[in-house]
């Protein structure tokens, strides 16, 4: 106990981290019991206070959270951060951050999704939170420079490198190799050269005009990420609490199938539009050759010739303009956007499509 104390003066207290020091403390503490309290009013247990509901309005604790955090960081203002206010107003805002983040997902989609799959982006953003605070609490600050010494350059390198190696490793959707990286450099560099996820924004980067290493990428999916993301899931509930099972009427799940709709009539419309647009690149092509064999057999022997070298651009024009007409039926049929829900295109009237009978 006494090896603990005299660390404690020497690396927090001696260091002046003691305000950030208790900020993270806030932080946990916040964020362990909010977790607890939901849990045991998600079990209806009888001896727990339960929700705060004045008026029968339901007040999310992301509201005192928010207190928390005027109370602390004003109050640093107020008081020119001085001892031992500093200290307090710390803690305060530790505490603060713990119970906005533990609702970070109902502030990013708007909406209740605190028990769904959509609410464990909570739990990602409070262990971003505590792994950064730790790591300004352990490493210099800032990034290596100590009051009253040189600065270390080679260190700031280190850092700067891995913070550089963490940002692209989180976009290539490895999320815990990315915070886990900003405490351990390594890590990060080896998710940063590592293939991305097939969800992630760098695999829709840079892996479109790339079939083997997004094939490549499928495969690594299909065969390693589904353990981590089983043993992810295992964490997540132990921590969080499983999510609840949408059932097949719930509100939520007709939005996700009006999505999956709009995005299957768009891809059939897409197909569609390409087929249309072949169609009338060939018919362009015959109108051509007929006209050119109505020309040449009314002509002489002298004139074949002559039409022959002119054939040969008029030819190239054509090709041209059936280029541009089947690019544009595919920049036609590829103009949906994100979600799927545009309106859908009308079909040519001389369209049909045909359907291969399988013979039993």
């Amino acid at each position: 106990m006494t090896t603990l104390l005299d660390g404690y003066r020497d690396h927090v207290v001696a260091a002046h981290k003691q305000p950030l020091f208790l900020l993270l403390v806030g932080f946990i503490t916040s964020f362990v019991f909010i977790r607890f309290s939901v849990r045991m009013i998600r079990a209806k247990v009888r001896w727990w206070p339960g929700n705060v509901t004045p008026g029968g309005l339901h007040i999310h604790h992301m509201v005192f959270g928010l207190g928390f955090l005027l109370l602390g960081g004003i109050g640093v203002f107020a008081t020119y951060g001085g001892h031992p206010w500093i200290d307090w107003f710390g803690l305060a805002f530790g505490i603060g951050c713990g119970l906005v983040l533990d609702e970070f997902a109902l502030i990013l989609h708007l909406d209740d999704v605190y028990w769904s799959e959509q609410g464990r982006k909570s739990v990602d953003a409070v262990i971003f939170g505590i792994l950064f605070t730790s790591l300004l609490l352990v490493g210099y600050v800032p990034f290596g420079v100590v009051p009253g010494e040189e600065t270390r350059w080679g260190l700031v390198t280190i850092i700067s490198v891995n913070s550089l190696a963490s940002v692209i490793t989180l976009l290539k959707g490895k999320v815990w190799t990315g915070l886990l990286g900003i405490m351990v450099p390594g890590l990060s560099w080896i998710g940063a050269i590592r293939l991305a996820r097939t969800s992630s924004p760098w695999a829709r980067w840079r892996y479109a005009s790339r079939p083997r290493r997004r094939a490549r990428a499928l495969r690594r999916e299909r065969l390693l990420h589904r353990r981590a993301d089983r043993a992810r899931t295992w964490l997540f509930d132990l921590i969080a609490g499983a999510p609840d099972k949408v059932p097949a009427n719930h509100p939520a799940a007709h939005r996700v199938a009006e999505r999956m709709a709009a995005r299957a009539t768009a891809h059939l419309d897409a197909h569609a539009a390409r087929a249309l647009a072949r169609r009338q690149a060939r018919l362009a092509d015959r109108r051509s050759a007929a006209a050119t064999g109505t020309a040449g057999k009314s002509r002489g022997a002298a004139d074949e010739a002559a039409g022959a070298v002119e054939a040969g651009p008029a030819r190239s024009r054509l090709a041209q303009q059936r280029r541009r007409t089947v690019r544009a039926g595919r920049i036609r049929a590829l103009a949906v956007g994100p979600t799927g829900l545009e309106s859908r295109p009308e079909r040519h009237p001389r369209l049909r499509t045909h359907t291969r009978r399988i013979a039993r």
